[in-house]
């Protein structure tokens, strides 16, 4: 059985105070359900977070970390770094940190073996731009992103991924995405998990769809068979609007 996931992205959003605020908000009639939780605020509030969650389902997960042990490497986080604070999850490959920061599938690869030789769970994103799907390249790019970080994985590895699949061109372009173009590309991605791997290991990875989820359009989302849930950016932000997800779902 594939585990359900609403996780929160909540980027680069919300100081400490505003942190514990939304935490305690999220924690306050938090909905029941059988999905684990999971919110990555920023690194500077990481500590506070997981203590302030400690006896809480939702798990505090990262935005990100570096591929090496430790170094010279200025302003970045490692793999032991996050664990030491009990951070067992980190997202890896996110659309703005290969938009802005330059980062490659090359790199991306070698980050998921850092946190995997830590036994950190992956959360890796990938996913297409606005011209790779009017140039009708969608599924190529997709394979491609999916090759180069991660099919050079052991079979075993694969407990310890959990993919979330970005329509790049339908966050903030004024495209949306539908429910059915969602279902489409995470099946695409399930039978080109089972080409590289096999039927097993592609029906036990849960794939998140992170397109403008919304409460609006969330139910008719996590209603497609291949949507294992969602990993969510600005409604991440807002306590009531997260919660009717994790109800959605």
């Amino acid at each position: 059985m594939r585990s359900k996931i609403v996780a929160g992205n909540w980027k680069m959003n919300k100081n400490g105070e505003q942190t514990k605020e939304l935490l305690r908000a999220l924690s306050g009639g938090f909905p029941e359900t059988e999905a684990e939780v999971m919110v990555a605020p920023t690194f500077v509030n990481l500590t506070n977070a997981v203590f302030q969650l400690k006896n809480s389902p939702i798990e505090v997960i990262a935005q990100n970390m570096h591929y090496a042990e430790n170094g010279a490497y200025t302003g970045e986080i490692s793999a032991d770094m996050l664990q030491n604070i009990g951070v067992n999850t980190v997202i890896l490959g996110h659309s703005e940190r290969r938009a802005y920061f330059g980062e490659t599938d090359e790199l991306l690869a070698k980050k998921v073996t850092t946190a995997l030789n830590h036994s950190l769970r992956v959360m890796f994103c990938f996913g297409e731009e606005l011209e790779d799907r009017k140039a009708d390249n969608h599924f190529k790019v997709v394979e491609s992103q999916l090759k180069n970080a991660l099919f050079s994985l052991d079979a075993a590895k694969w407990s310890n991924i959990v993919l979330a699949y970005e329509p790049v061109w339908a966050i903030g372009t004024g495209e949306t995405a539908s429910p059915e173009q969602a279902q489409e590309m995470h099946a695409f991605i399930r039978k080109t998990i089972t080409e590289a791997y096999d039927e097993t290991i592609a029906n036990k990875v849960s794939i998140l769809y992170g397109g403008s989820v919304k409460p609006a359009n969330a139910n008719e989302i996590f209603s497609k068979p291949d949507v294992d849930g969602g990993l969510i950016g600005g409604a991440a932000l807002k306590a009531d609007d997260f919660k009717a997800i994790i109800n959605a779902i």
